[in-house]
């Protein structure tokens, strides 16, 4: 029997602990809402898309696992140490990959009380991480792995290109929210998009004057 579980902070939760997952709940972020009534009027504005983009909560990913056997009392004293540094001994949110969650990873930190119910011959813990609100593609956009392309989330399009004089190009921003975009070149240039005319250095830039939003495509 192979037993699901995740990656993080460099150790499998089944592999390196021999945790095995009786509930997993991966949450969903939730919106932050700006919202502003007008004084005695029951109208209310909404101004969360102000500056382009839905703001969203972080999400929690809860697990609750069961505790591997172990024969001797101290070593599974020094085992629930073992655990708990795992989980507890890193400064910010690291990756995170669940294995029922192919082709994806979070980005995660557990933040309150580590939850333990350690016995001599097992228990259960359960481990609560606080994590970024979306769920972070494995591989750049543009990629050209046949065998990691999802064909109902993925869309298939350049991102690198040879530009000798000018070039007209599409690019679809495929993602939950607003990306500032690295660009990447070997000379400066210029990127002109809609009445706006961008100067580009040479070299990599990424700056908040140039987003992509997100694509509607119908």
């Amino acid at each position: 029997m192979t037993y699901t579980g995740f990656k993080y902070n460099g150790f499998h939760s089944f592999k390196d602990f021999g945790l095995t997952i009786e509930k997993r709940e991966i949450g969903n972020p939730s919106k932050i809402k700006r919202l502003e009534r007008v004084p005695f009027s029951n109208q209310q504005y909404d101004f969360s898309n102000i500056y382009g983009g839905q703001e969203f909560e972080e999400r929690t990913l809860t697990y609750e696992v069961n505790v591997a056997w172990k024969e001797k009392a101290n070593d599974f004293y020094s085992y629930e140490t073992e655990f708990i540094n795992w989980l507890g001994n890193v400064n910010g949110k690291q990756v995170l990959v669940d294995d029922l969650v192919p082709g994806f990873y979070f980005l995660a930190e557990v933040v309150s009380e580590i939850n333990t119910d350690f016995l001599f011959y097992g228990g259960k813990s359960v481990i609560e991480f606080t994590a970024y609100p979306f769920k972070i593609g494995e591989h750049f956009e543009g990629n050209d792995i046949w065998d990691d392309f999802n064909f109902l989330l993925d869309y298939a399009q350049d991102t690198k290109y040879d530009v000798r004089g000018s070039k007209s190009i599409t690019l679809y921003n495929l993602s939950a929210t607003t990306v500032v975009p690295q660009i990447v070149t070997t000379a400066a240039m210029q990127i002109k998009r809609g009445n706006t005319t961008y100067q580009i250095p040479k070299g990599s830039t990424q700056s908040h004057d140039f987003m992509f939003y997100k694509t509607k495509i119908i």
